[in-house]
């Protein structure tokens, strides 16, 4: 037998660790994203539950794998050959797929992604076998039917997902209200006891249901006594959760959330392991078949026997989830985009306004109308009193309630036993992410100020969805081409593509969250917010006044890669402080002392001076940058003179400048002033040289507009600098006149 099969076996295996690392940062939204936005517990305690739910999932389950093996496609029809080509092209497809998804902080299905490039690939080998003269026709090849199932399962899985998760938290906040906790003393224990056998439920025929410790007979007396031990269980919970609020005073909805959290982690690991693992140990299989014979031609029915995976790659498996769950800092953007789009109250928006989500809200602000009409009044005032939030503590408060979490946790867990019970194929993911939606939507989390903001949100992660379906499909079908038709050459190129695709999406990722930092909760006091507006400053000044010497540099040269280089600096300069003016001066002055209205204003107006002068130096280097790049001829020798005098004036006030923010000495404030008002005399002759040159036609039109576009924004650019550094002066001077009163 040829070493490339042995090859082959040991990327399946090196791929297998990574799909793990990157499933579970795109999985762990689906058991986290209650706990984490409820902040039911420390974020360690949390990861803690979840873990531990990971490890028994792994440790009590069989792994499912004959999905990977024939549920897709009928092994009997395949050679060694053709499967080891399937798996390959599933492996590197499913590996780049979930780690672009990763990256930008999407949740999609792993189980959709797989199932597609499974059935991308085999469809694809299957008619390369044809066209080569095999015998059979495709629907021999392909098991159409179950695909088309589960595509129709999952459809019907996310309407009623957001259907029932919307209607059980209107009922839920009707019953509890923000202020709860009065109403949970009488309710509290049997909304709980409620709540855990929906999670017990689910943990049985999700989680265990085909788990190596549950025989089938233990499982055929549970479904035939079903009723019986739910009643049981019940009363059971009931009273216990009675006890520990009553007589130990324990939150018990934190019981529950952490429960919901442990279930859905089980489920995960034991159910859904086969989409990171299933592809390698059926790789591993085939080769020890083909292996025992030496026959690389021989067909592979003996893959569609039963298998049990074995106990140690299945506790190796669990270690690498955990670890990554752990570690992984994708996980947590895609943690977050859940979390976000789900939180009570406003702030800082991912997701931008489209014409669907805008038409989406109108629509459903005139039915609200409509239907609240039909209401006496008095119905739509206590309805109204129940769903207004109320937040005792300011300081650390959660994305949402744990009346939220618990109703997440519950609803998503109670659909998918239901359908798992009746042998409907769905994805978790699909499952838990809308019905998260679905109750915030119903706890009015969505108001006019972000509804539509949200609602784009979710309409791209749903449109990400049957785009994942779409793109696994076709991406395991041309890998599985290249693959059947390149052989060991394509081999190589196509490792070497994911491994560089993993390269780069790991830069992209450290520069998408570096754009958007997690949110600050903690109260910041006057001196705080100072010396952060001094730090903002001193990096952005030192920052603008090298674009502007060097685009200055770069024009005189007309280096146009240069130029564009900085240009595109510029802008991310620009946007960071359009988006700081935006969404994060807003979450700082919320986080500020009472009583600092005066550092508040501070903080405004150095955001302000500092965007304009962002934006004025944006338009300088764009405007250069384009100049060159339409092959325009080069400005005079005596314009760029004229410009390298105003650079030089430009960059020693900017000197100036950083070195008052470095010191907090303003003693030679006046003298920089000064030196600024020298420079708009320089502006004014640089001006009046520019006409003598144009009515001479020393300056062709072109040039001449630049020049005086240059020397325009520069002014603006000085203007707005000196009112800011005015604005912090007299601030400060305000600082020490209080203290002096005191």
């Amino acid at each position: 037998m040829d070493n490339i099969y042995l090859f082959i076996v040991i990327v399946l295996i090196a791929l297998a660790v990574v799909d793990l690392m990157v499933g579970v940062s795109n999985d762990a939204v689906n058991f986290l994203n209650s706990a984490v936005g409820s902040k039911v517990a420390a974020f360690w305690v949390i990861l803690t539950v979840a873990s531990v739910g990971i490890f028994a999932g792994t440790l009590t389950s069989n792994g499912m794998m004959e999905v990977a093996r024939q549920g897709v496609f009928n092994p009997g029809m395949f050679t060694f050959h053709d499967v080891m080509m399937i798996f390959l092209a599933v492996m590197i497809c499913d590996v780049v797929l979930l780690d672009m998804f990763n990256t930008f902080g999407l949740p999609t299905s792993t189980t959709v992604s797989l199932i597609f490039e499974l059935l991308g690939a085999a469809v694809l080998v299957a008619l390369f076998k044809i066209w080569g003269g095999a015998p059979g026709e495709l629907g021999e090849y392909i098991n159409s039917a179950r695909a088309l199932t589960m595509i129709s399962a999952i459809l019907a899985s996310i309407i009623v997902a957001f259907v029932v998760g919307s209607f059980v938290m209107f009922i839920s906040r009707l019953l509890f209200s923000f202020r709860y906790k009065r109403a949970f003393r009488r309710f509290g224990a049997l909304w709980c006891g409620l709540a855990l056998t929906a999670i017990a439920y689910f943990a049985v025929f999700k989680g265990l249901k085909d788990s190596t410790i549950m025989s089938k007979e233990t499982m055929a007396w549970i479904s035939d006594n079903i009723q019986v031990l739910i009643l049981i269980f019940l009363a059971v919970s009931t009273v216990i959760m009675g006890g520990l609020q009553f007589i130990f005073k324990i939150n018990i909805l934190k019981i529950v959330v952490l429960a919901g959290t442990f279930a859905l982690a089980l489920a995960f690991a034991g159910n859904d392991l086969v989409n990171f693992i299933g592809v390698t140990m059926a790789g591993i299989d085939s080769f020890k078949i083909a292996s025992a014979t030496g026959n690389v031609n021989m067909t592979m029915e003996m893959l569609g026997e039963p298998v049990r995976a074995h106990p140690v790659f299945m506790l190796i498996a669990g270690t690498l989830m955990v670890v990554s769950l752990c570690t992984s800092k994708k996980a947590r953007s895609v943690i977050n985009t859940g979390v976000n789009l789900s939180r009570q109250g406003d702030g800082d928006e991912r997701f931008g306004s489209t014409h669907a989500s805008r038409t989406l809200v109108r629509s459903a602000m005139t039915l609200n109308k409509q239907f609240s009409a039909l209401l006496p009044e008095k119905v739509n005032k206590f309805i109204d009193s129940r769903f207004k939030p109320w937040h005792k503590d300011k300081k650390h408060q959660a994305s949402f309630d744990l009346i939220r979490a618990s109703v997440n946790l519950t609803v998503a867990a109670l659909l998918i036993a239901t359908a798992t019970s009746f042998k409907l194929p769905l994805s978790t993911t699909y499952v838990t992410f809308m019905v998260a939606m679905a109750t915030s939507l119903s706890d009015r989390a969505w108001g006019r100020e972000s509804a539509v903001y949200r609602i784009t949100g979710v309409l791209t992660v749903v449109s990400g969805w049957f785009v994942t379906a779409i793109v696994a499909f076709s991406a395991g079908a041309i890998v599985a081409l290249l693959l059947m038709w390149g052989g060991k050459i394509a081999i190589a190129a196509l490792l070497i593509l994911c491994v560089f695709s993993l390269i780069q999406t790991s830069k992209l990722h450290k520069r998408f969250i570096k754009k958007r930092p997690e949110e600050q909760k903690e109260v910041l006091e006057k001196s705080s917010i100072i010396q952060q507006c001094n730090d903002e400053i001193y990096s952005v000044f030192e920052h603008m006044s090298r674009i502007y010497s060097q685009t200055l540099k770069g024009l005189a040269l007309e280096d146009l890669k240069k130029l564009k280089k900085l240009y595109k600096e510029s802008k991310e300069l620009y946007l960071k402080e359009k988006e700081r003016r935006s969404y994060e001066m807003l979450q700082t002055l919320g986080r500020l002392q009472e009583d600092a209205v005066d550092t508040g204003h501070f903080y405004v107006q150095v955001n302000d001076y500092l965007y304009e002068v962002s934006k004025s130096l944006m338009a300088i280097t764009k405007e250069s940058y384009e100049y060159i790049d339409n092959n325009h001829e080069g400005l005079s020798p005596r314009q760029m003179e004229d410009l390298e005098n105003i650079d030089r004036a430009v960059s020693e006030v900017y000197r100036d400048i950083v070195d008052m923010l470095r010191t907090s000495d303003f003693t030679d404030f006046e003298e920089t002033l000064a030196k600024r008002d020298n420079i708009f005399d320089l502006f004014v002759e640089n001006i009046k040289s520019q006409i003598k040159r144009v009515k001479s036609k020393e300056s062709t039109t072109r040039n001449s507009i630049l020049f005086l576009y240059i020397v325009s924004e520069t002014k603006t650019m000085m203007l707005q600098a000196r009112n800011m550094m005015r604005a912090q002066r007299l601030f400060l001077g305000f600082e020490e006149e209080k203290k002096k009163k005191k």
